[in-house]
């Protein structure tokens, strides 16, 4: 059992330290911080000067004030933890914001062009639609007038269609006529055959009839 809380108690310390390890702290503003090789000021100096706003892996912390650290040159030593921050000092989030800015500011510029970019093409859209408002009107003037053609068309066509009708209905009464005209020039001919006739008759009739109407002479004694 002891060895069980042994084991857990190890383990737990090899994590506590991994967390510590894992942490980054950077050096305070306007300084110039060495690295120790104990934590304390008496020990010697393995790194001088290490500037402001340096990422400083930790290693280690202790109860002493001190913080072992692994340097960006890879010297593990100790520093001072008053002089450490757990975020970055304000010029490097200066410079950090700066370039947020500088990139926000040439997105912006993107989407200034992209806006100027849409509203011309929103104006090209404007005067296509102008132009086809203006083309439409014109189709439609251009309909209205095929319709009154076509109109124009229907009615001649019936009026033609009268006229053939009226034009038919006038040679059928003409035929009529015709028909008519010849019968009565067929009965004027057969009046005049049979007065031709009537006419023979009565001249050979009047020449039999004449000859024995005159008077029959006497015989002349003297002779």
């Amino acid at each position: 059992m002891t060895l069980f809380r042994l084991a857990i108690s190890a383990l737990f310390i090899f994590s506590s330290i991994a967390a510590v390890q894992a942490k980054t702290v950077w050096v305070d503003d306007q300084l110039y911080l060495p690295v120790r090789s104990g934590a304390g000021s008496q020990y010697r100096i393995i790194e001088n000067a290490v500037p402001s706003g340096t990422a400083l892996e930790v290693i280690e912390t202790s109860d002493s004030g001190y913080t072992r650290v692994r340097t960006p040159k890879g010297n593990d030593g100790w520093v001072s933890s008053q002089y450490l921050s757990d975020t970055p000092i304000a010029a490097d989030r200066l410079k950090t914001v700066s370039r947020q800015l500088e990139q926000a500011q040439t997105e912006l510029s993107a989407v200034k062009e992209k806006l100027q970019d849409v509203s011309t093409e929103r104006d090209t859209l404007s005067n296509a639609e102008s132009s086809l408002s203006a083309r439409s009107e014109e189709l439609q003037k251009e309909l209205r007038r095929i319709k009154n053609i076509a109109s124009d068309s229907i009615n001649l066509v019936n009026r033609n269609r009268e006229l053939l009708e009226e034009n038919q209905k006038l040679r059928n009464d003409l035929e009529v006529l015709i028909a008519e005209n010849e019968r009565l020039e067929a009965s004027n001919d057969s009046d005049m055959m049979l007065f031709g006739g009537i006419l023979v008759f009565g001249g050979v009739f009047l020449a039999l009839v004449i000859p024995m109407l005159k008077p029959t002479r006497k015989t002349d004694n003297w002779a």
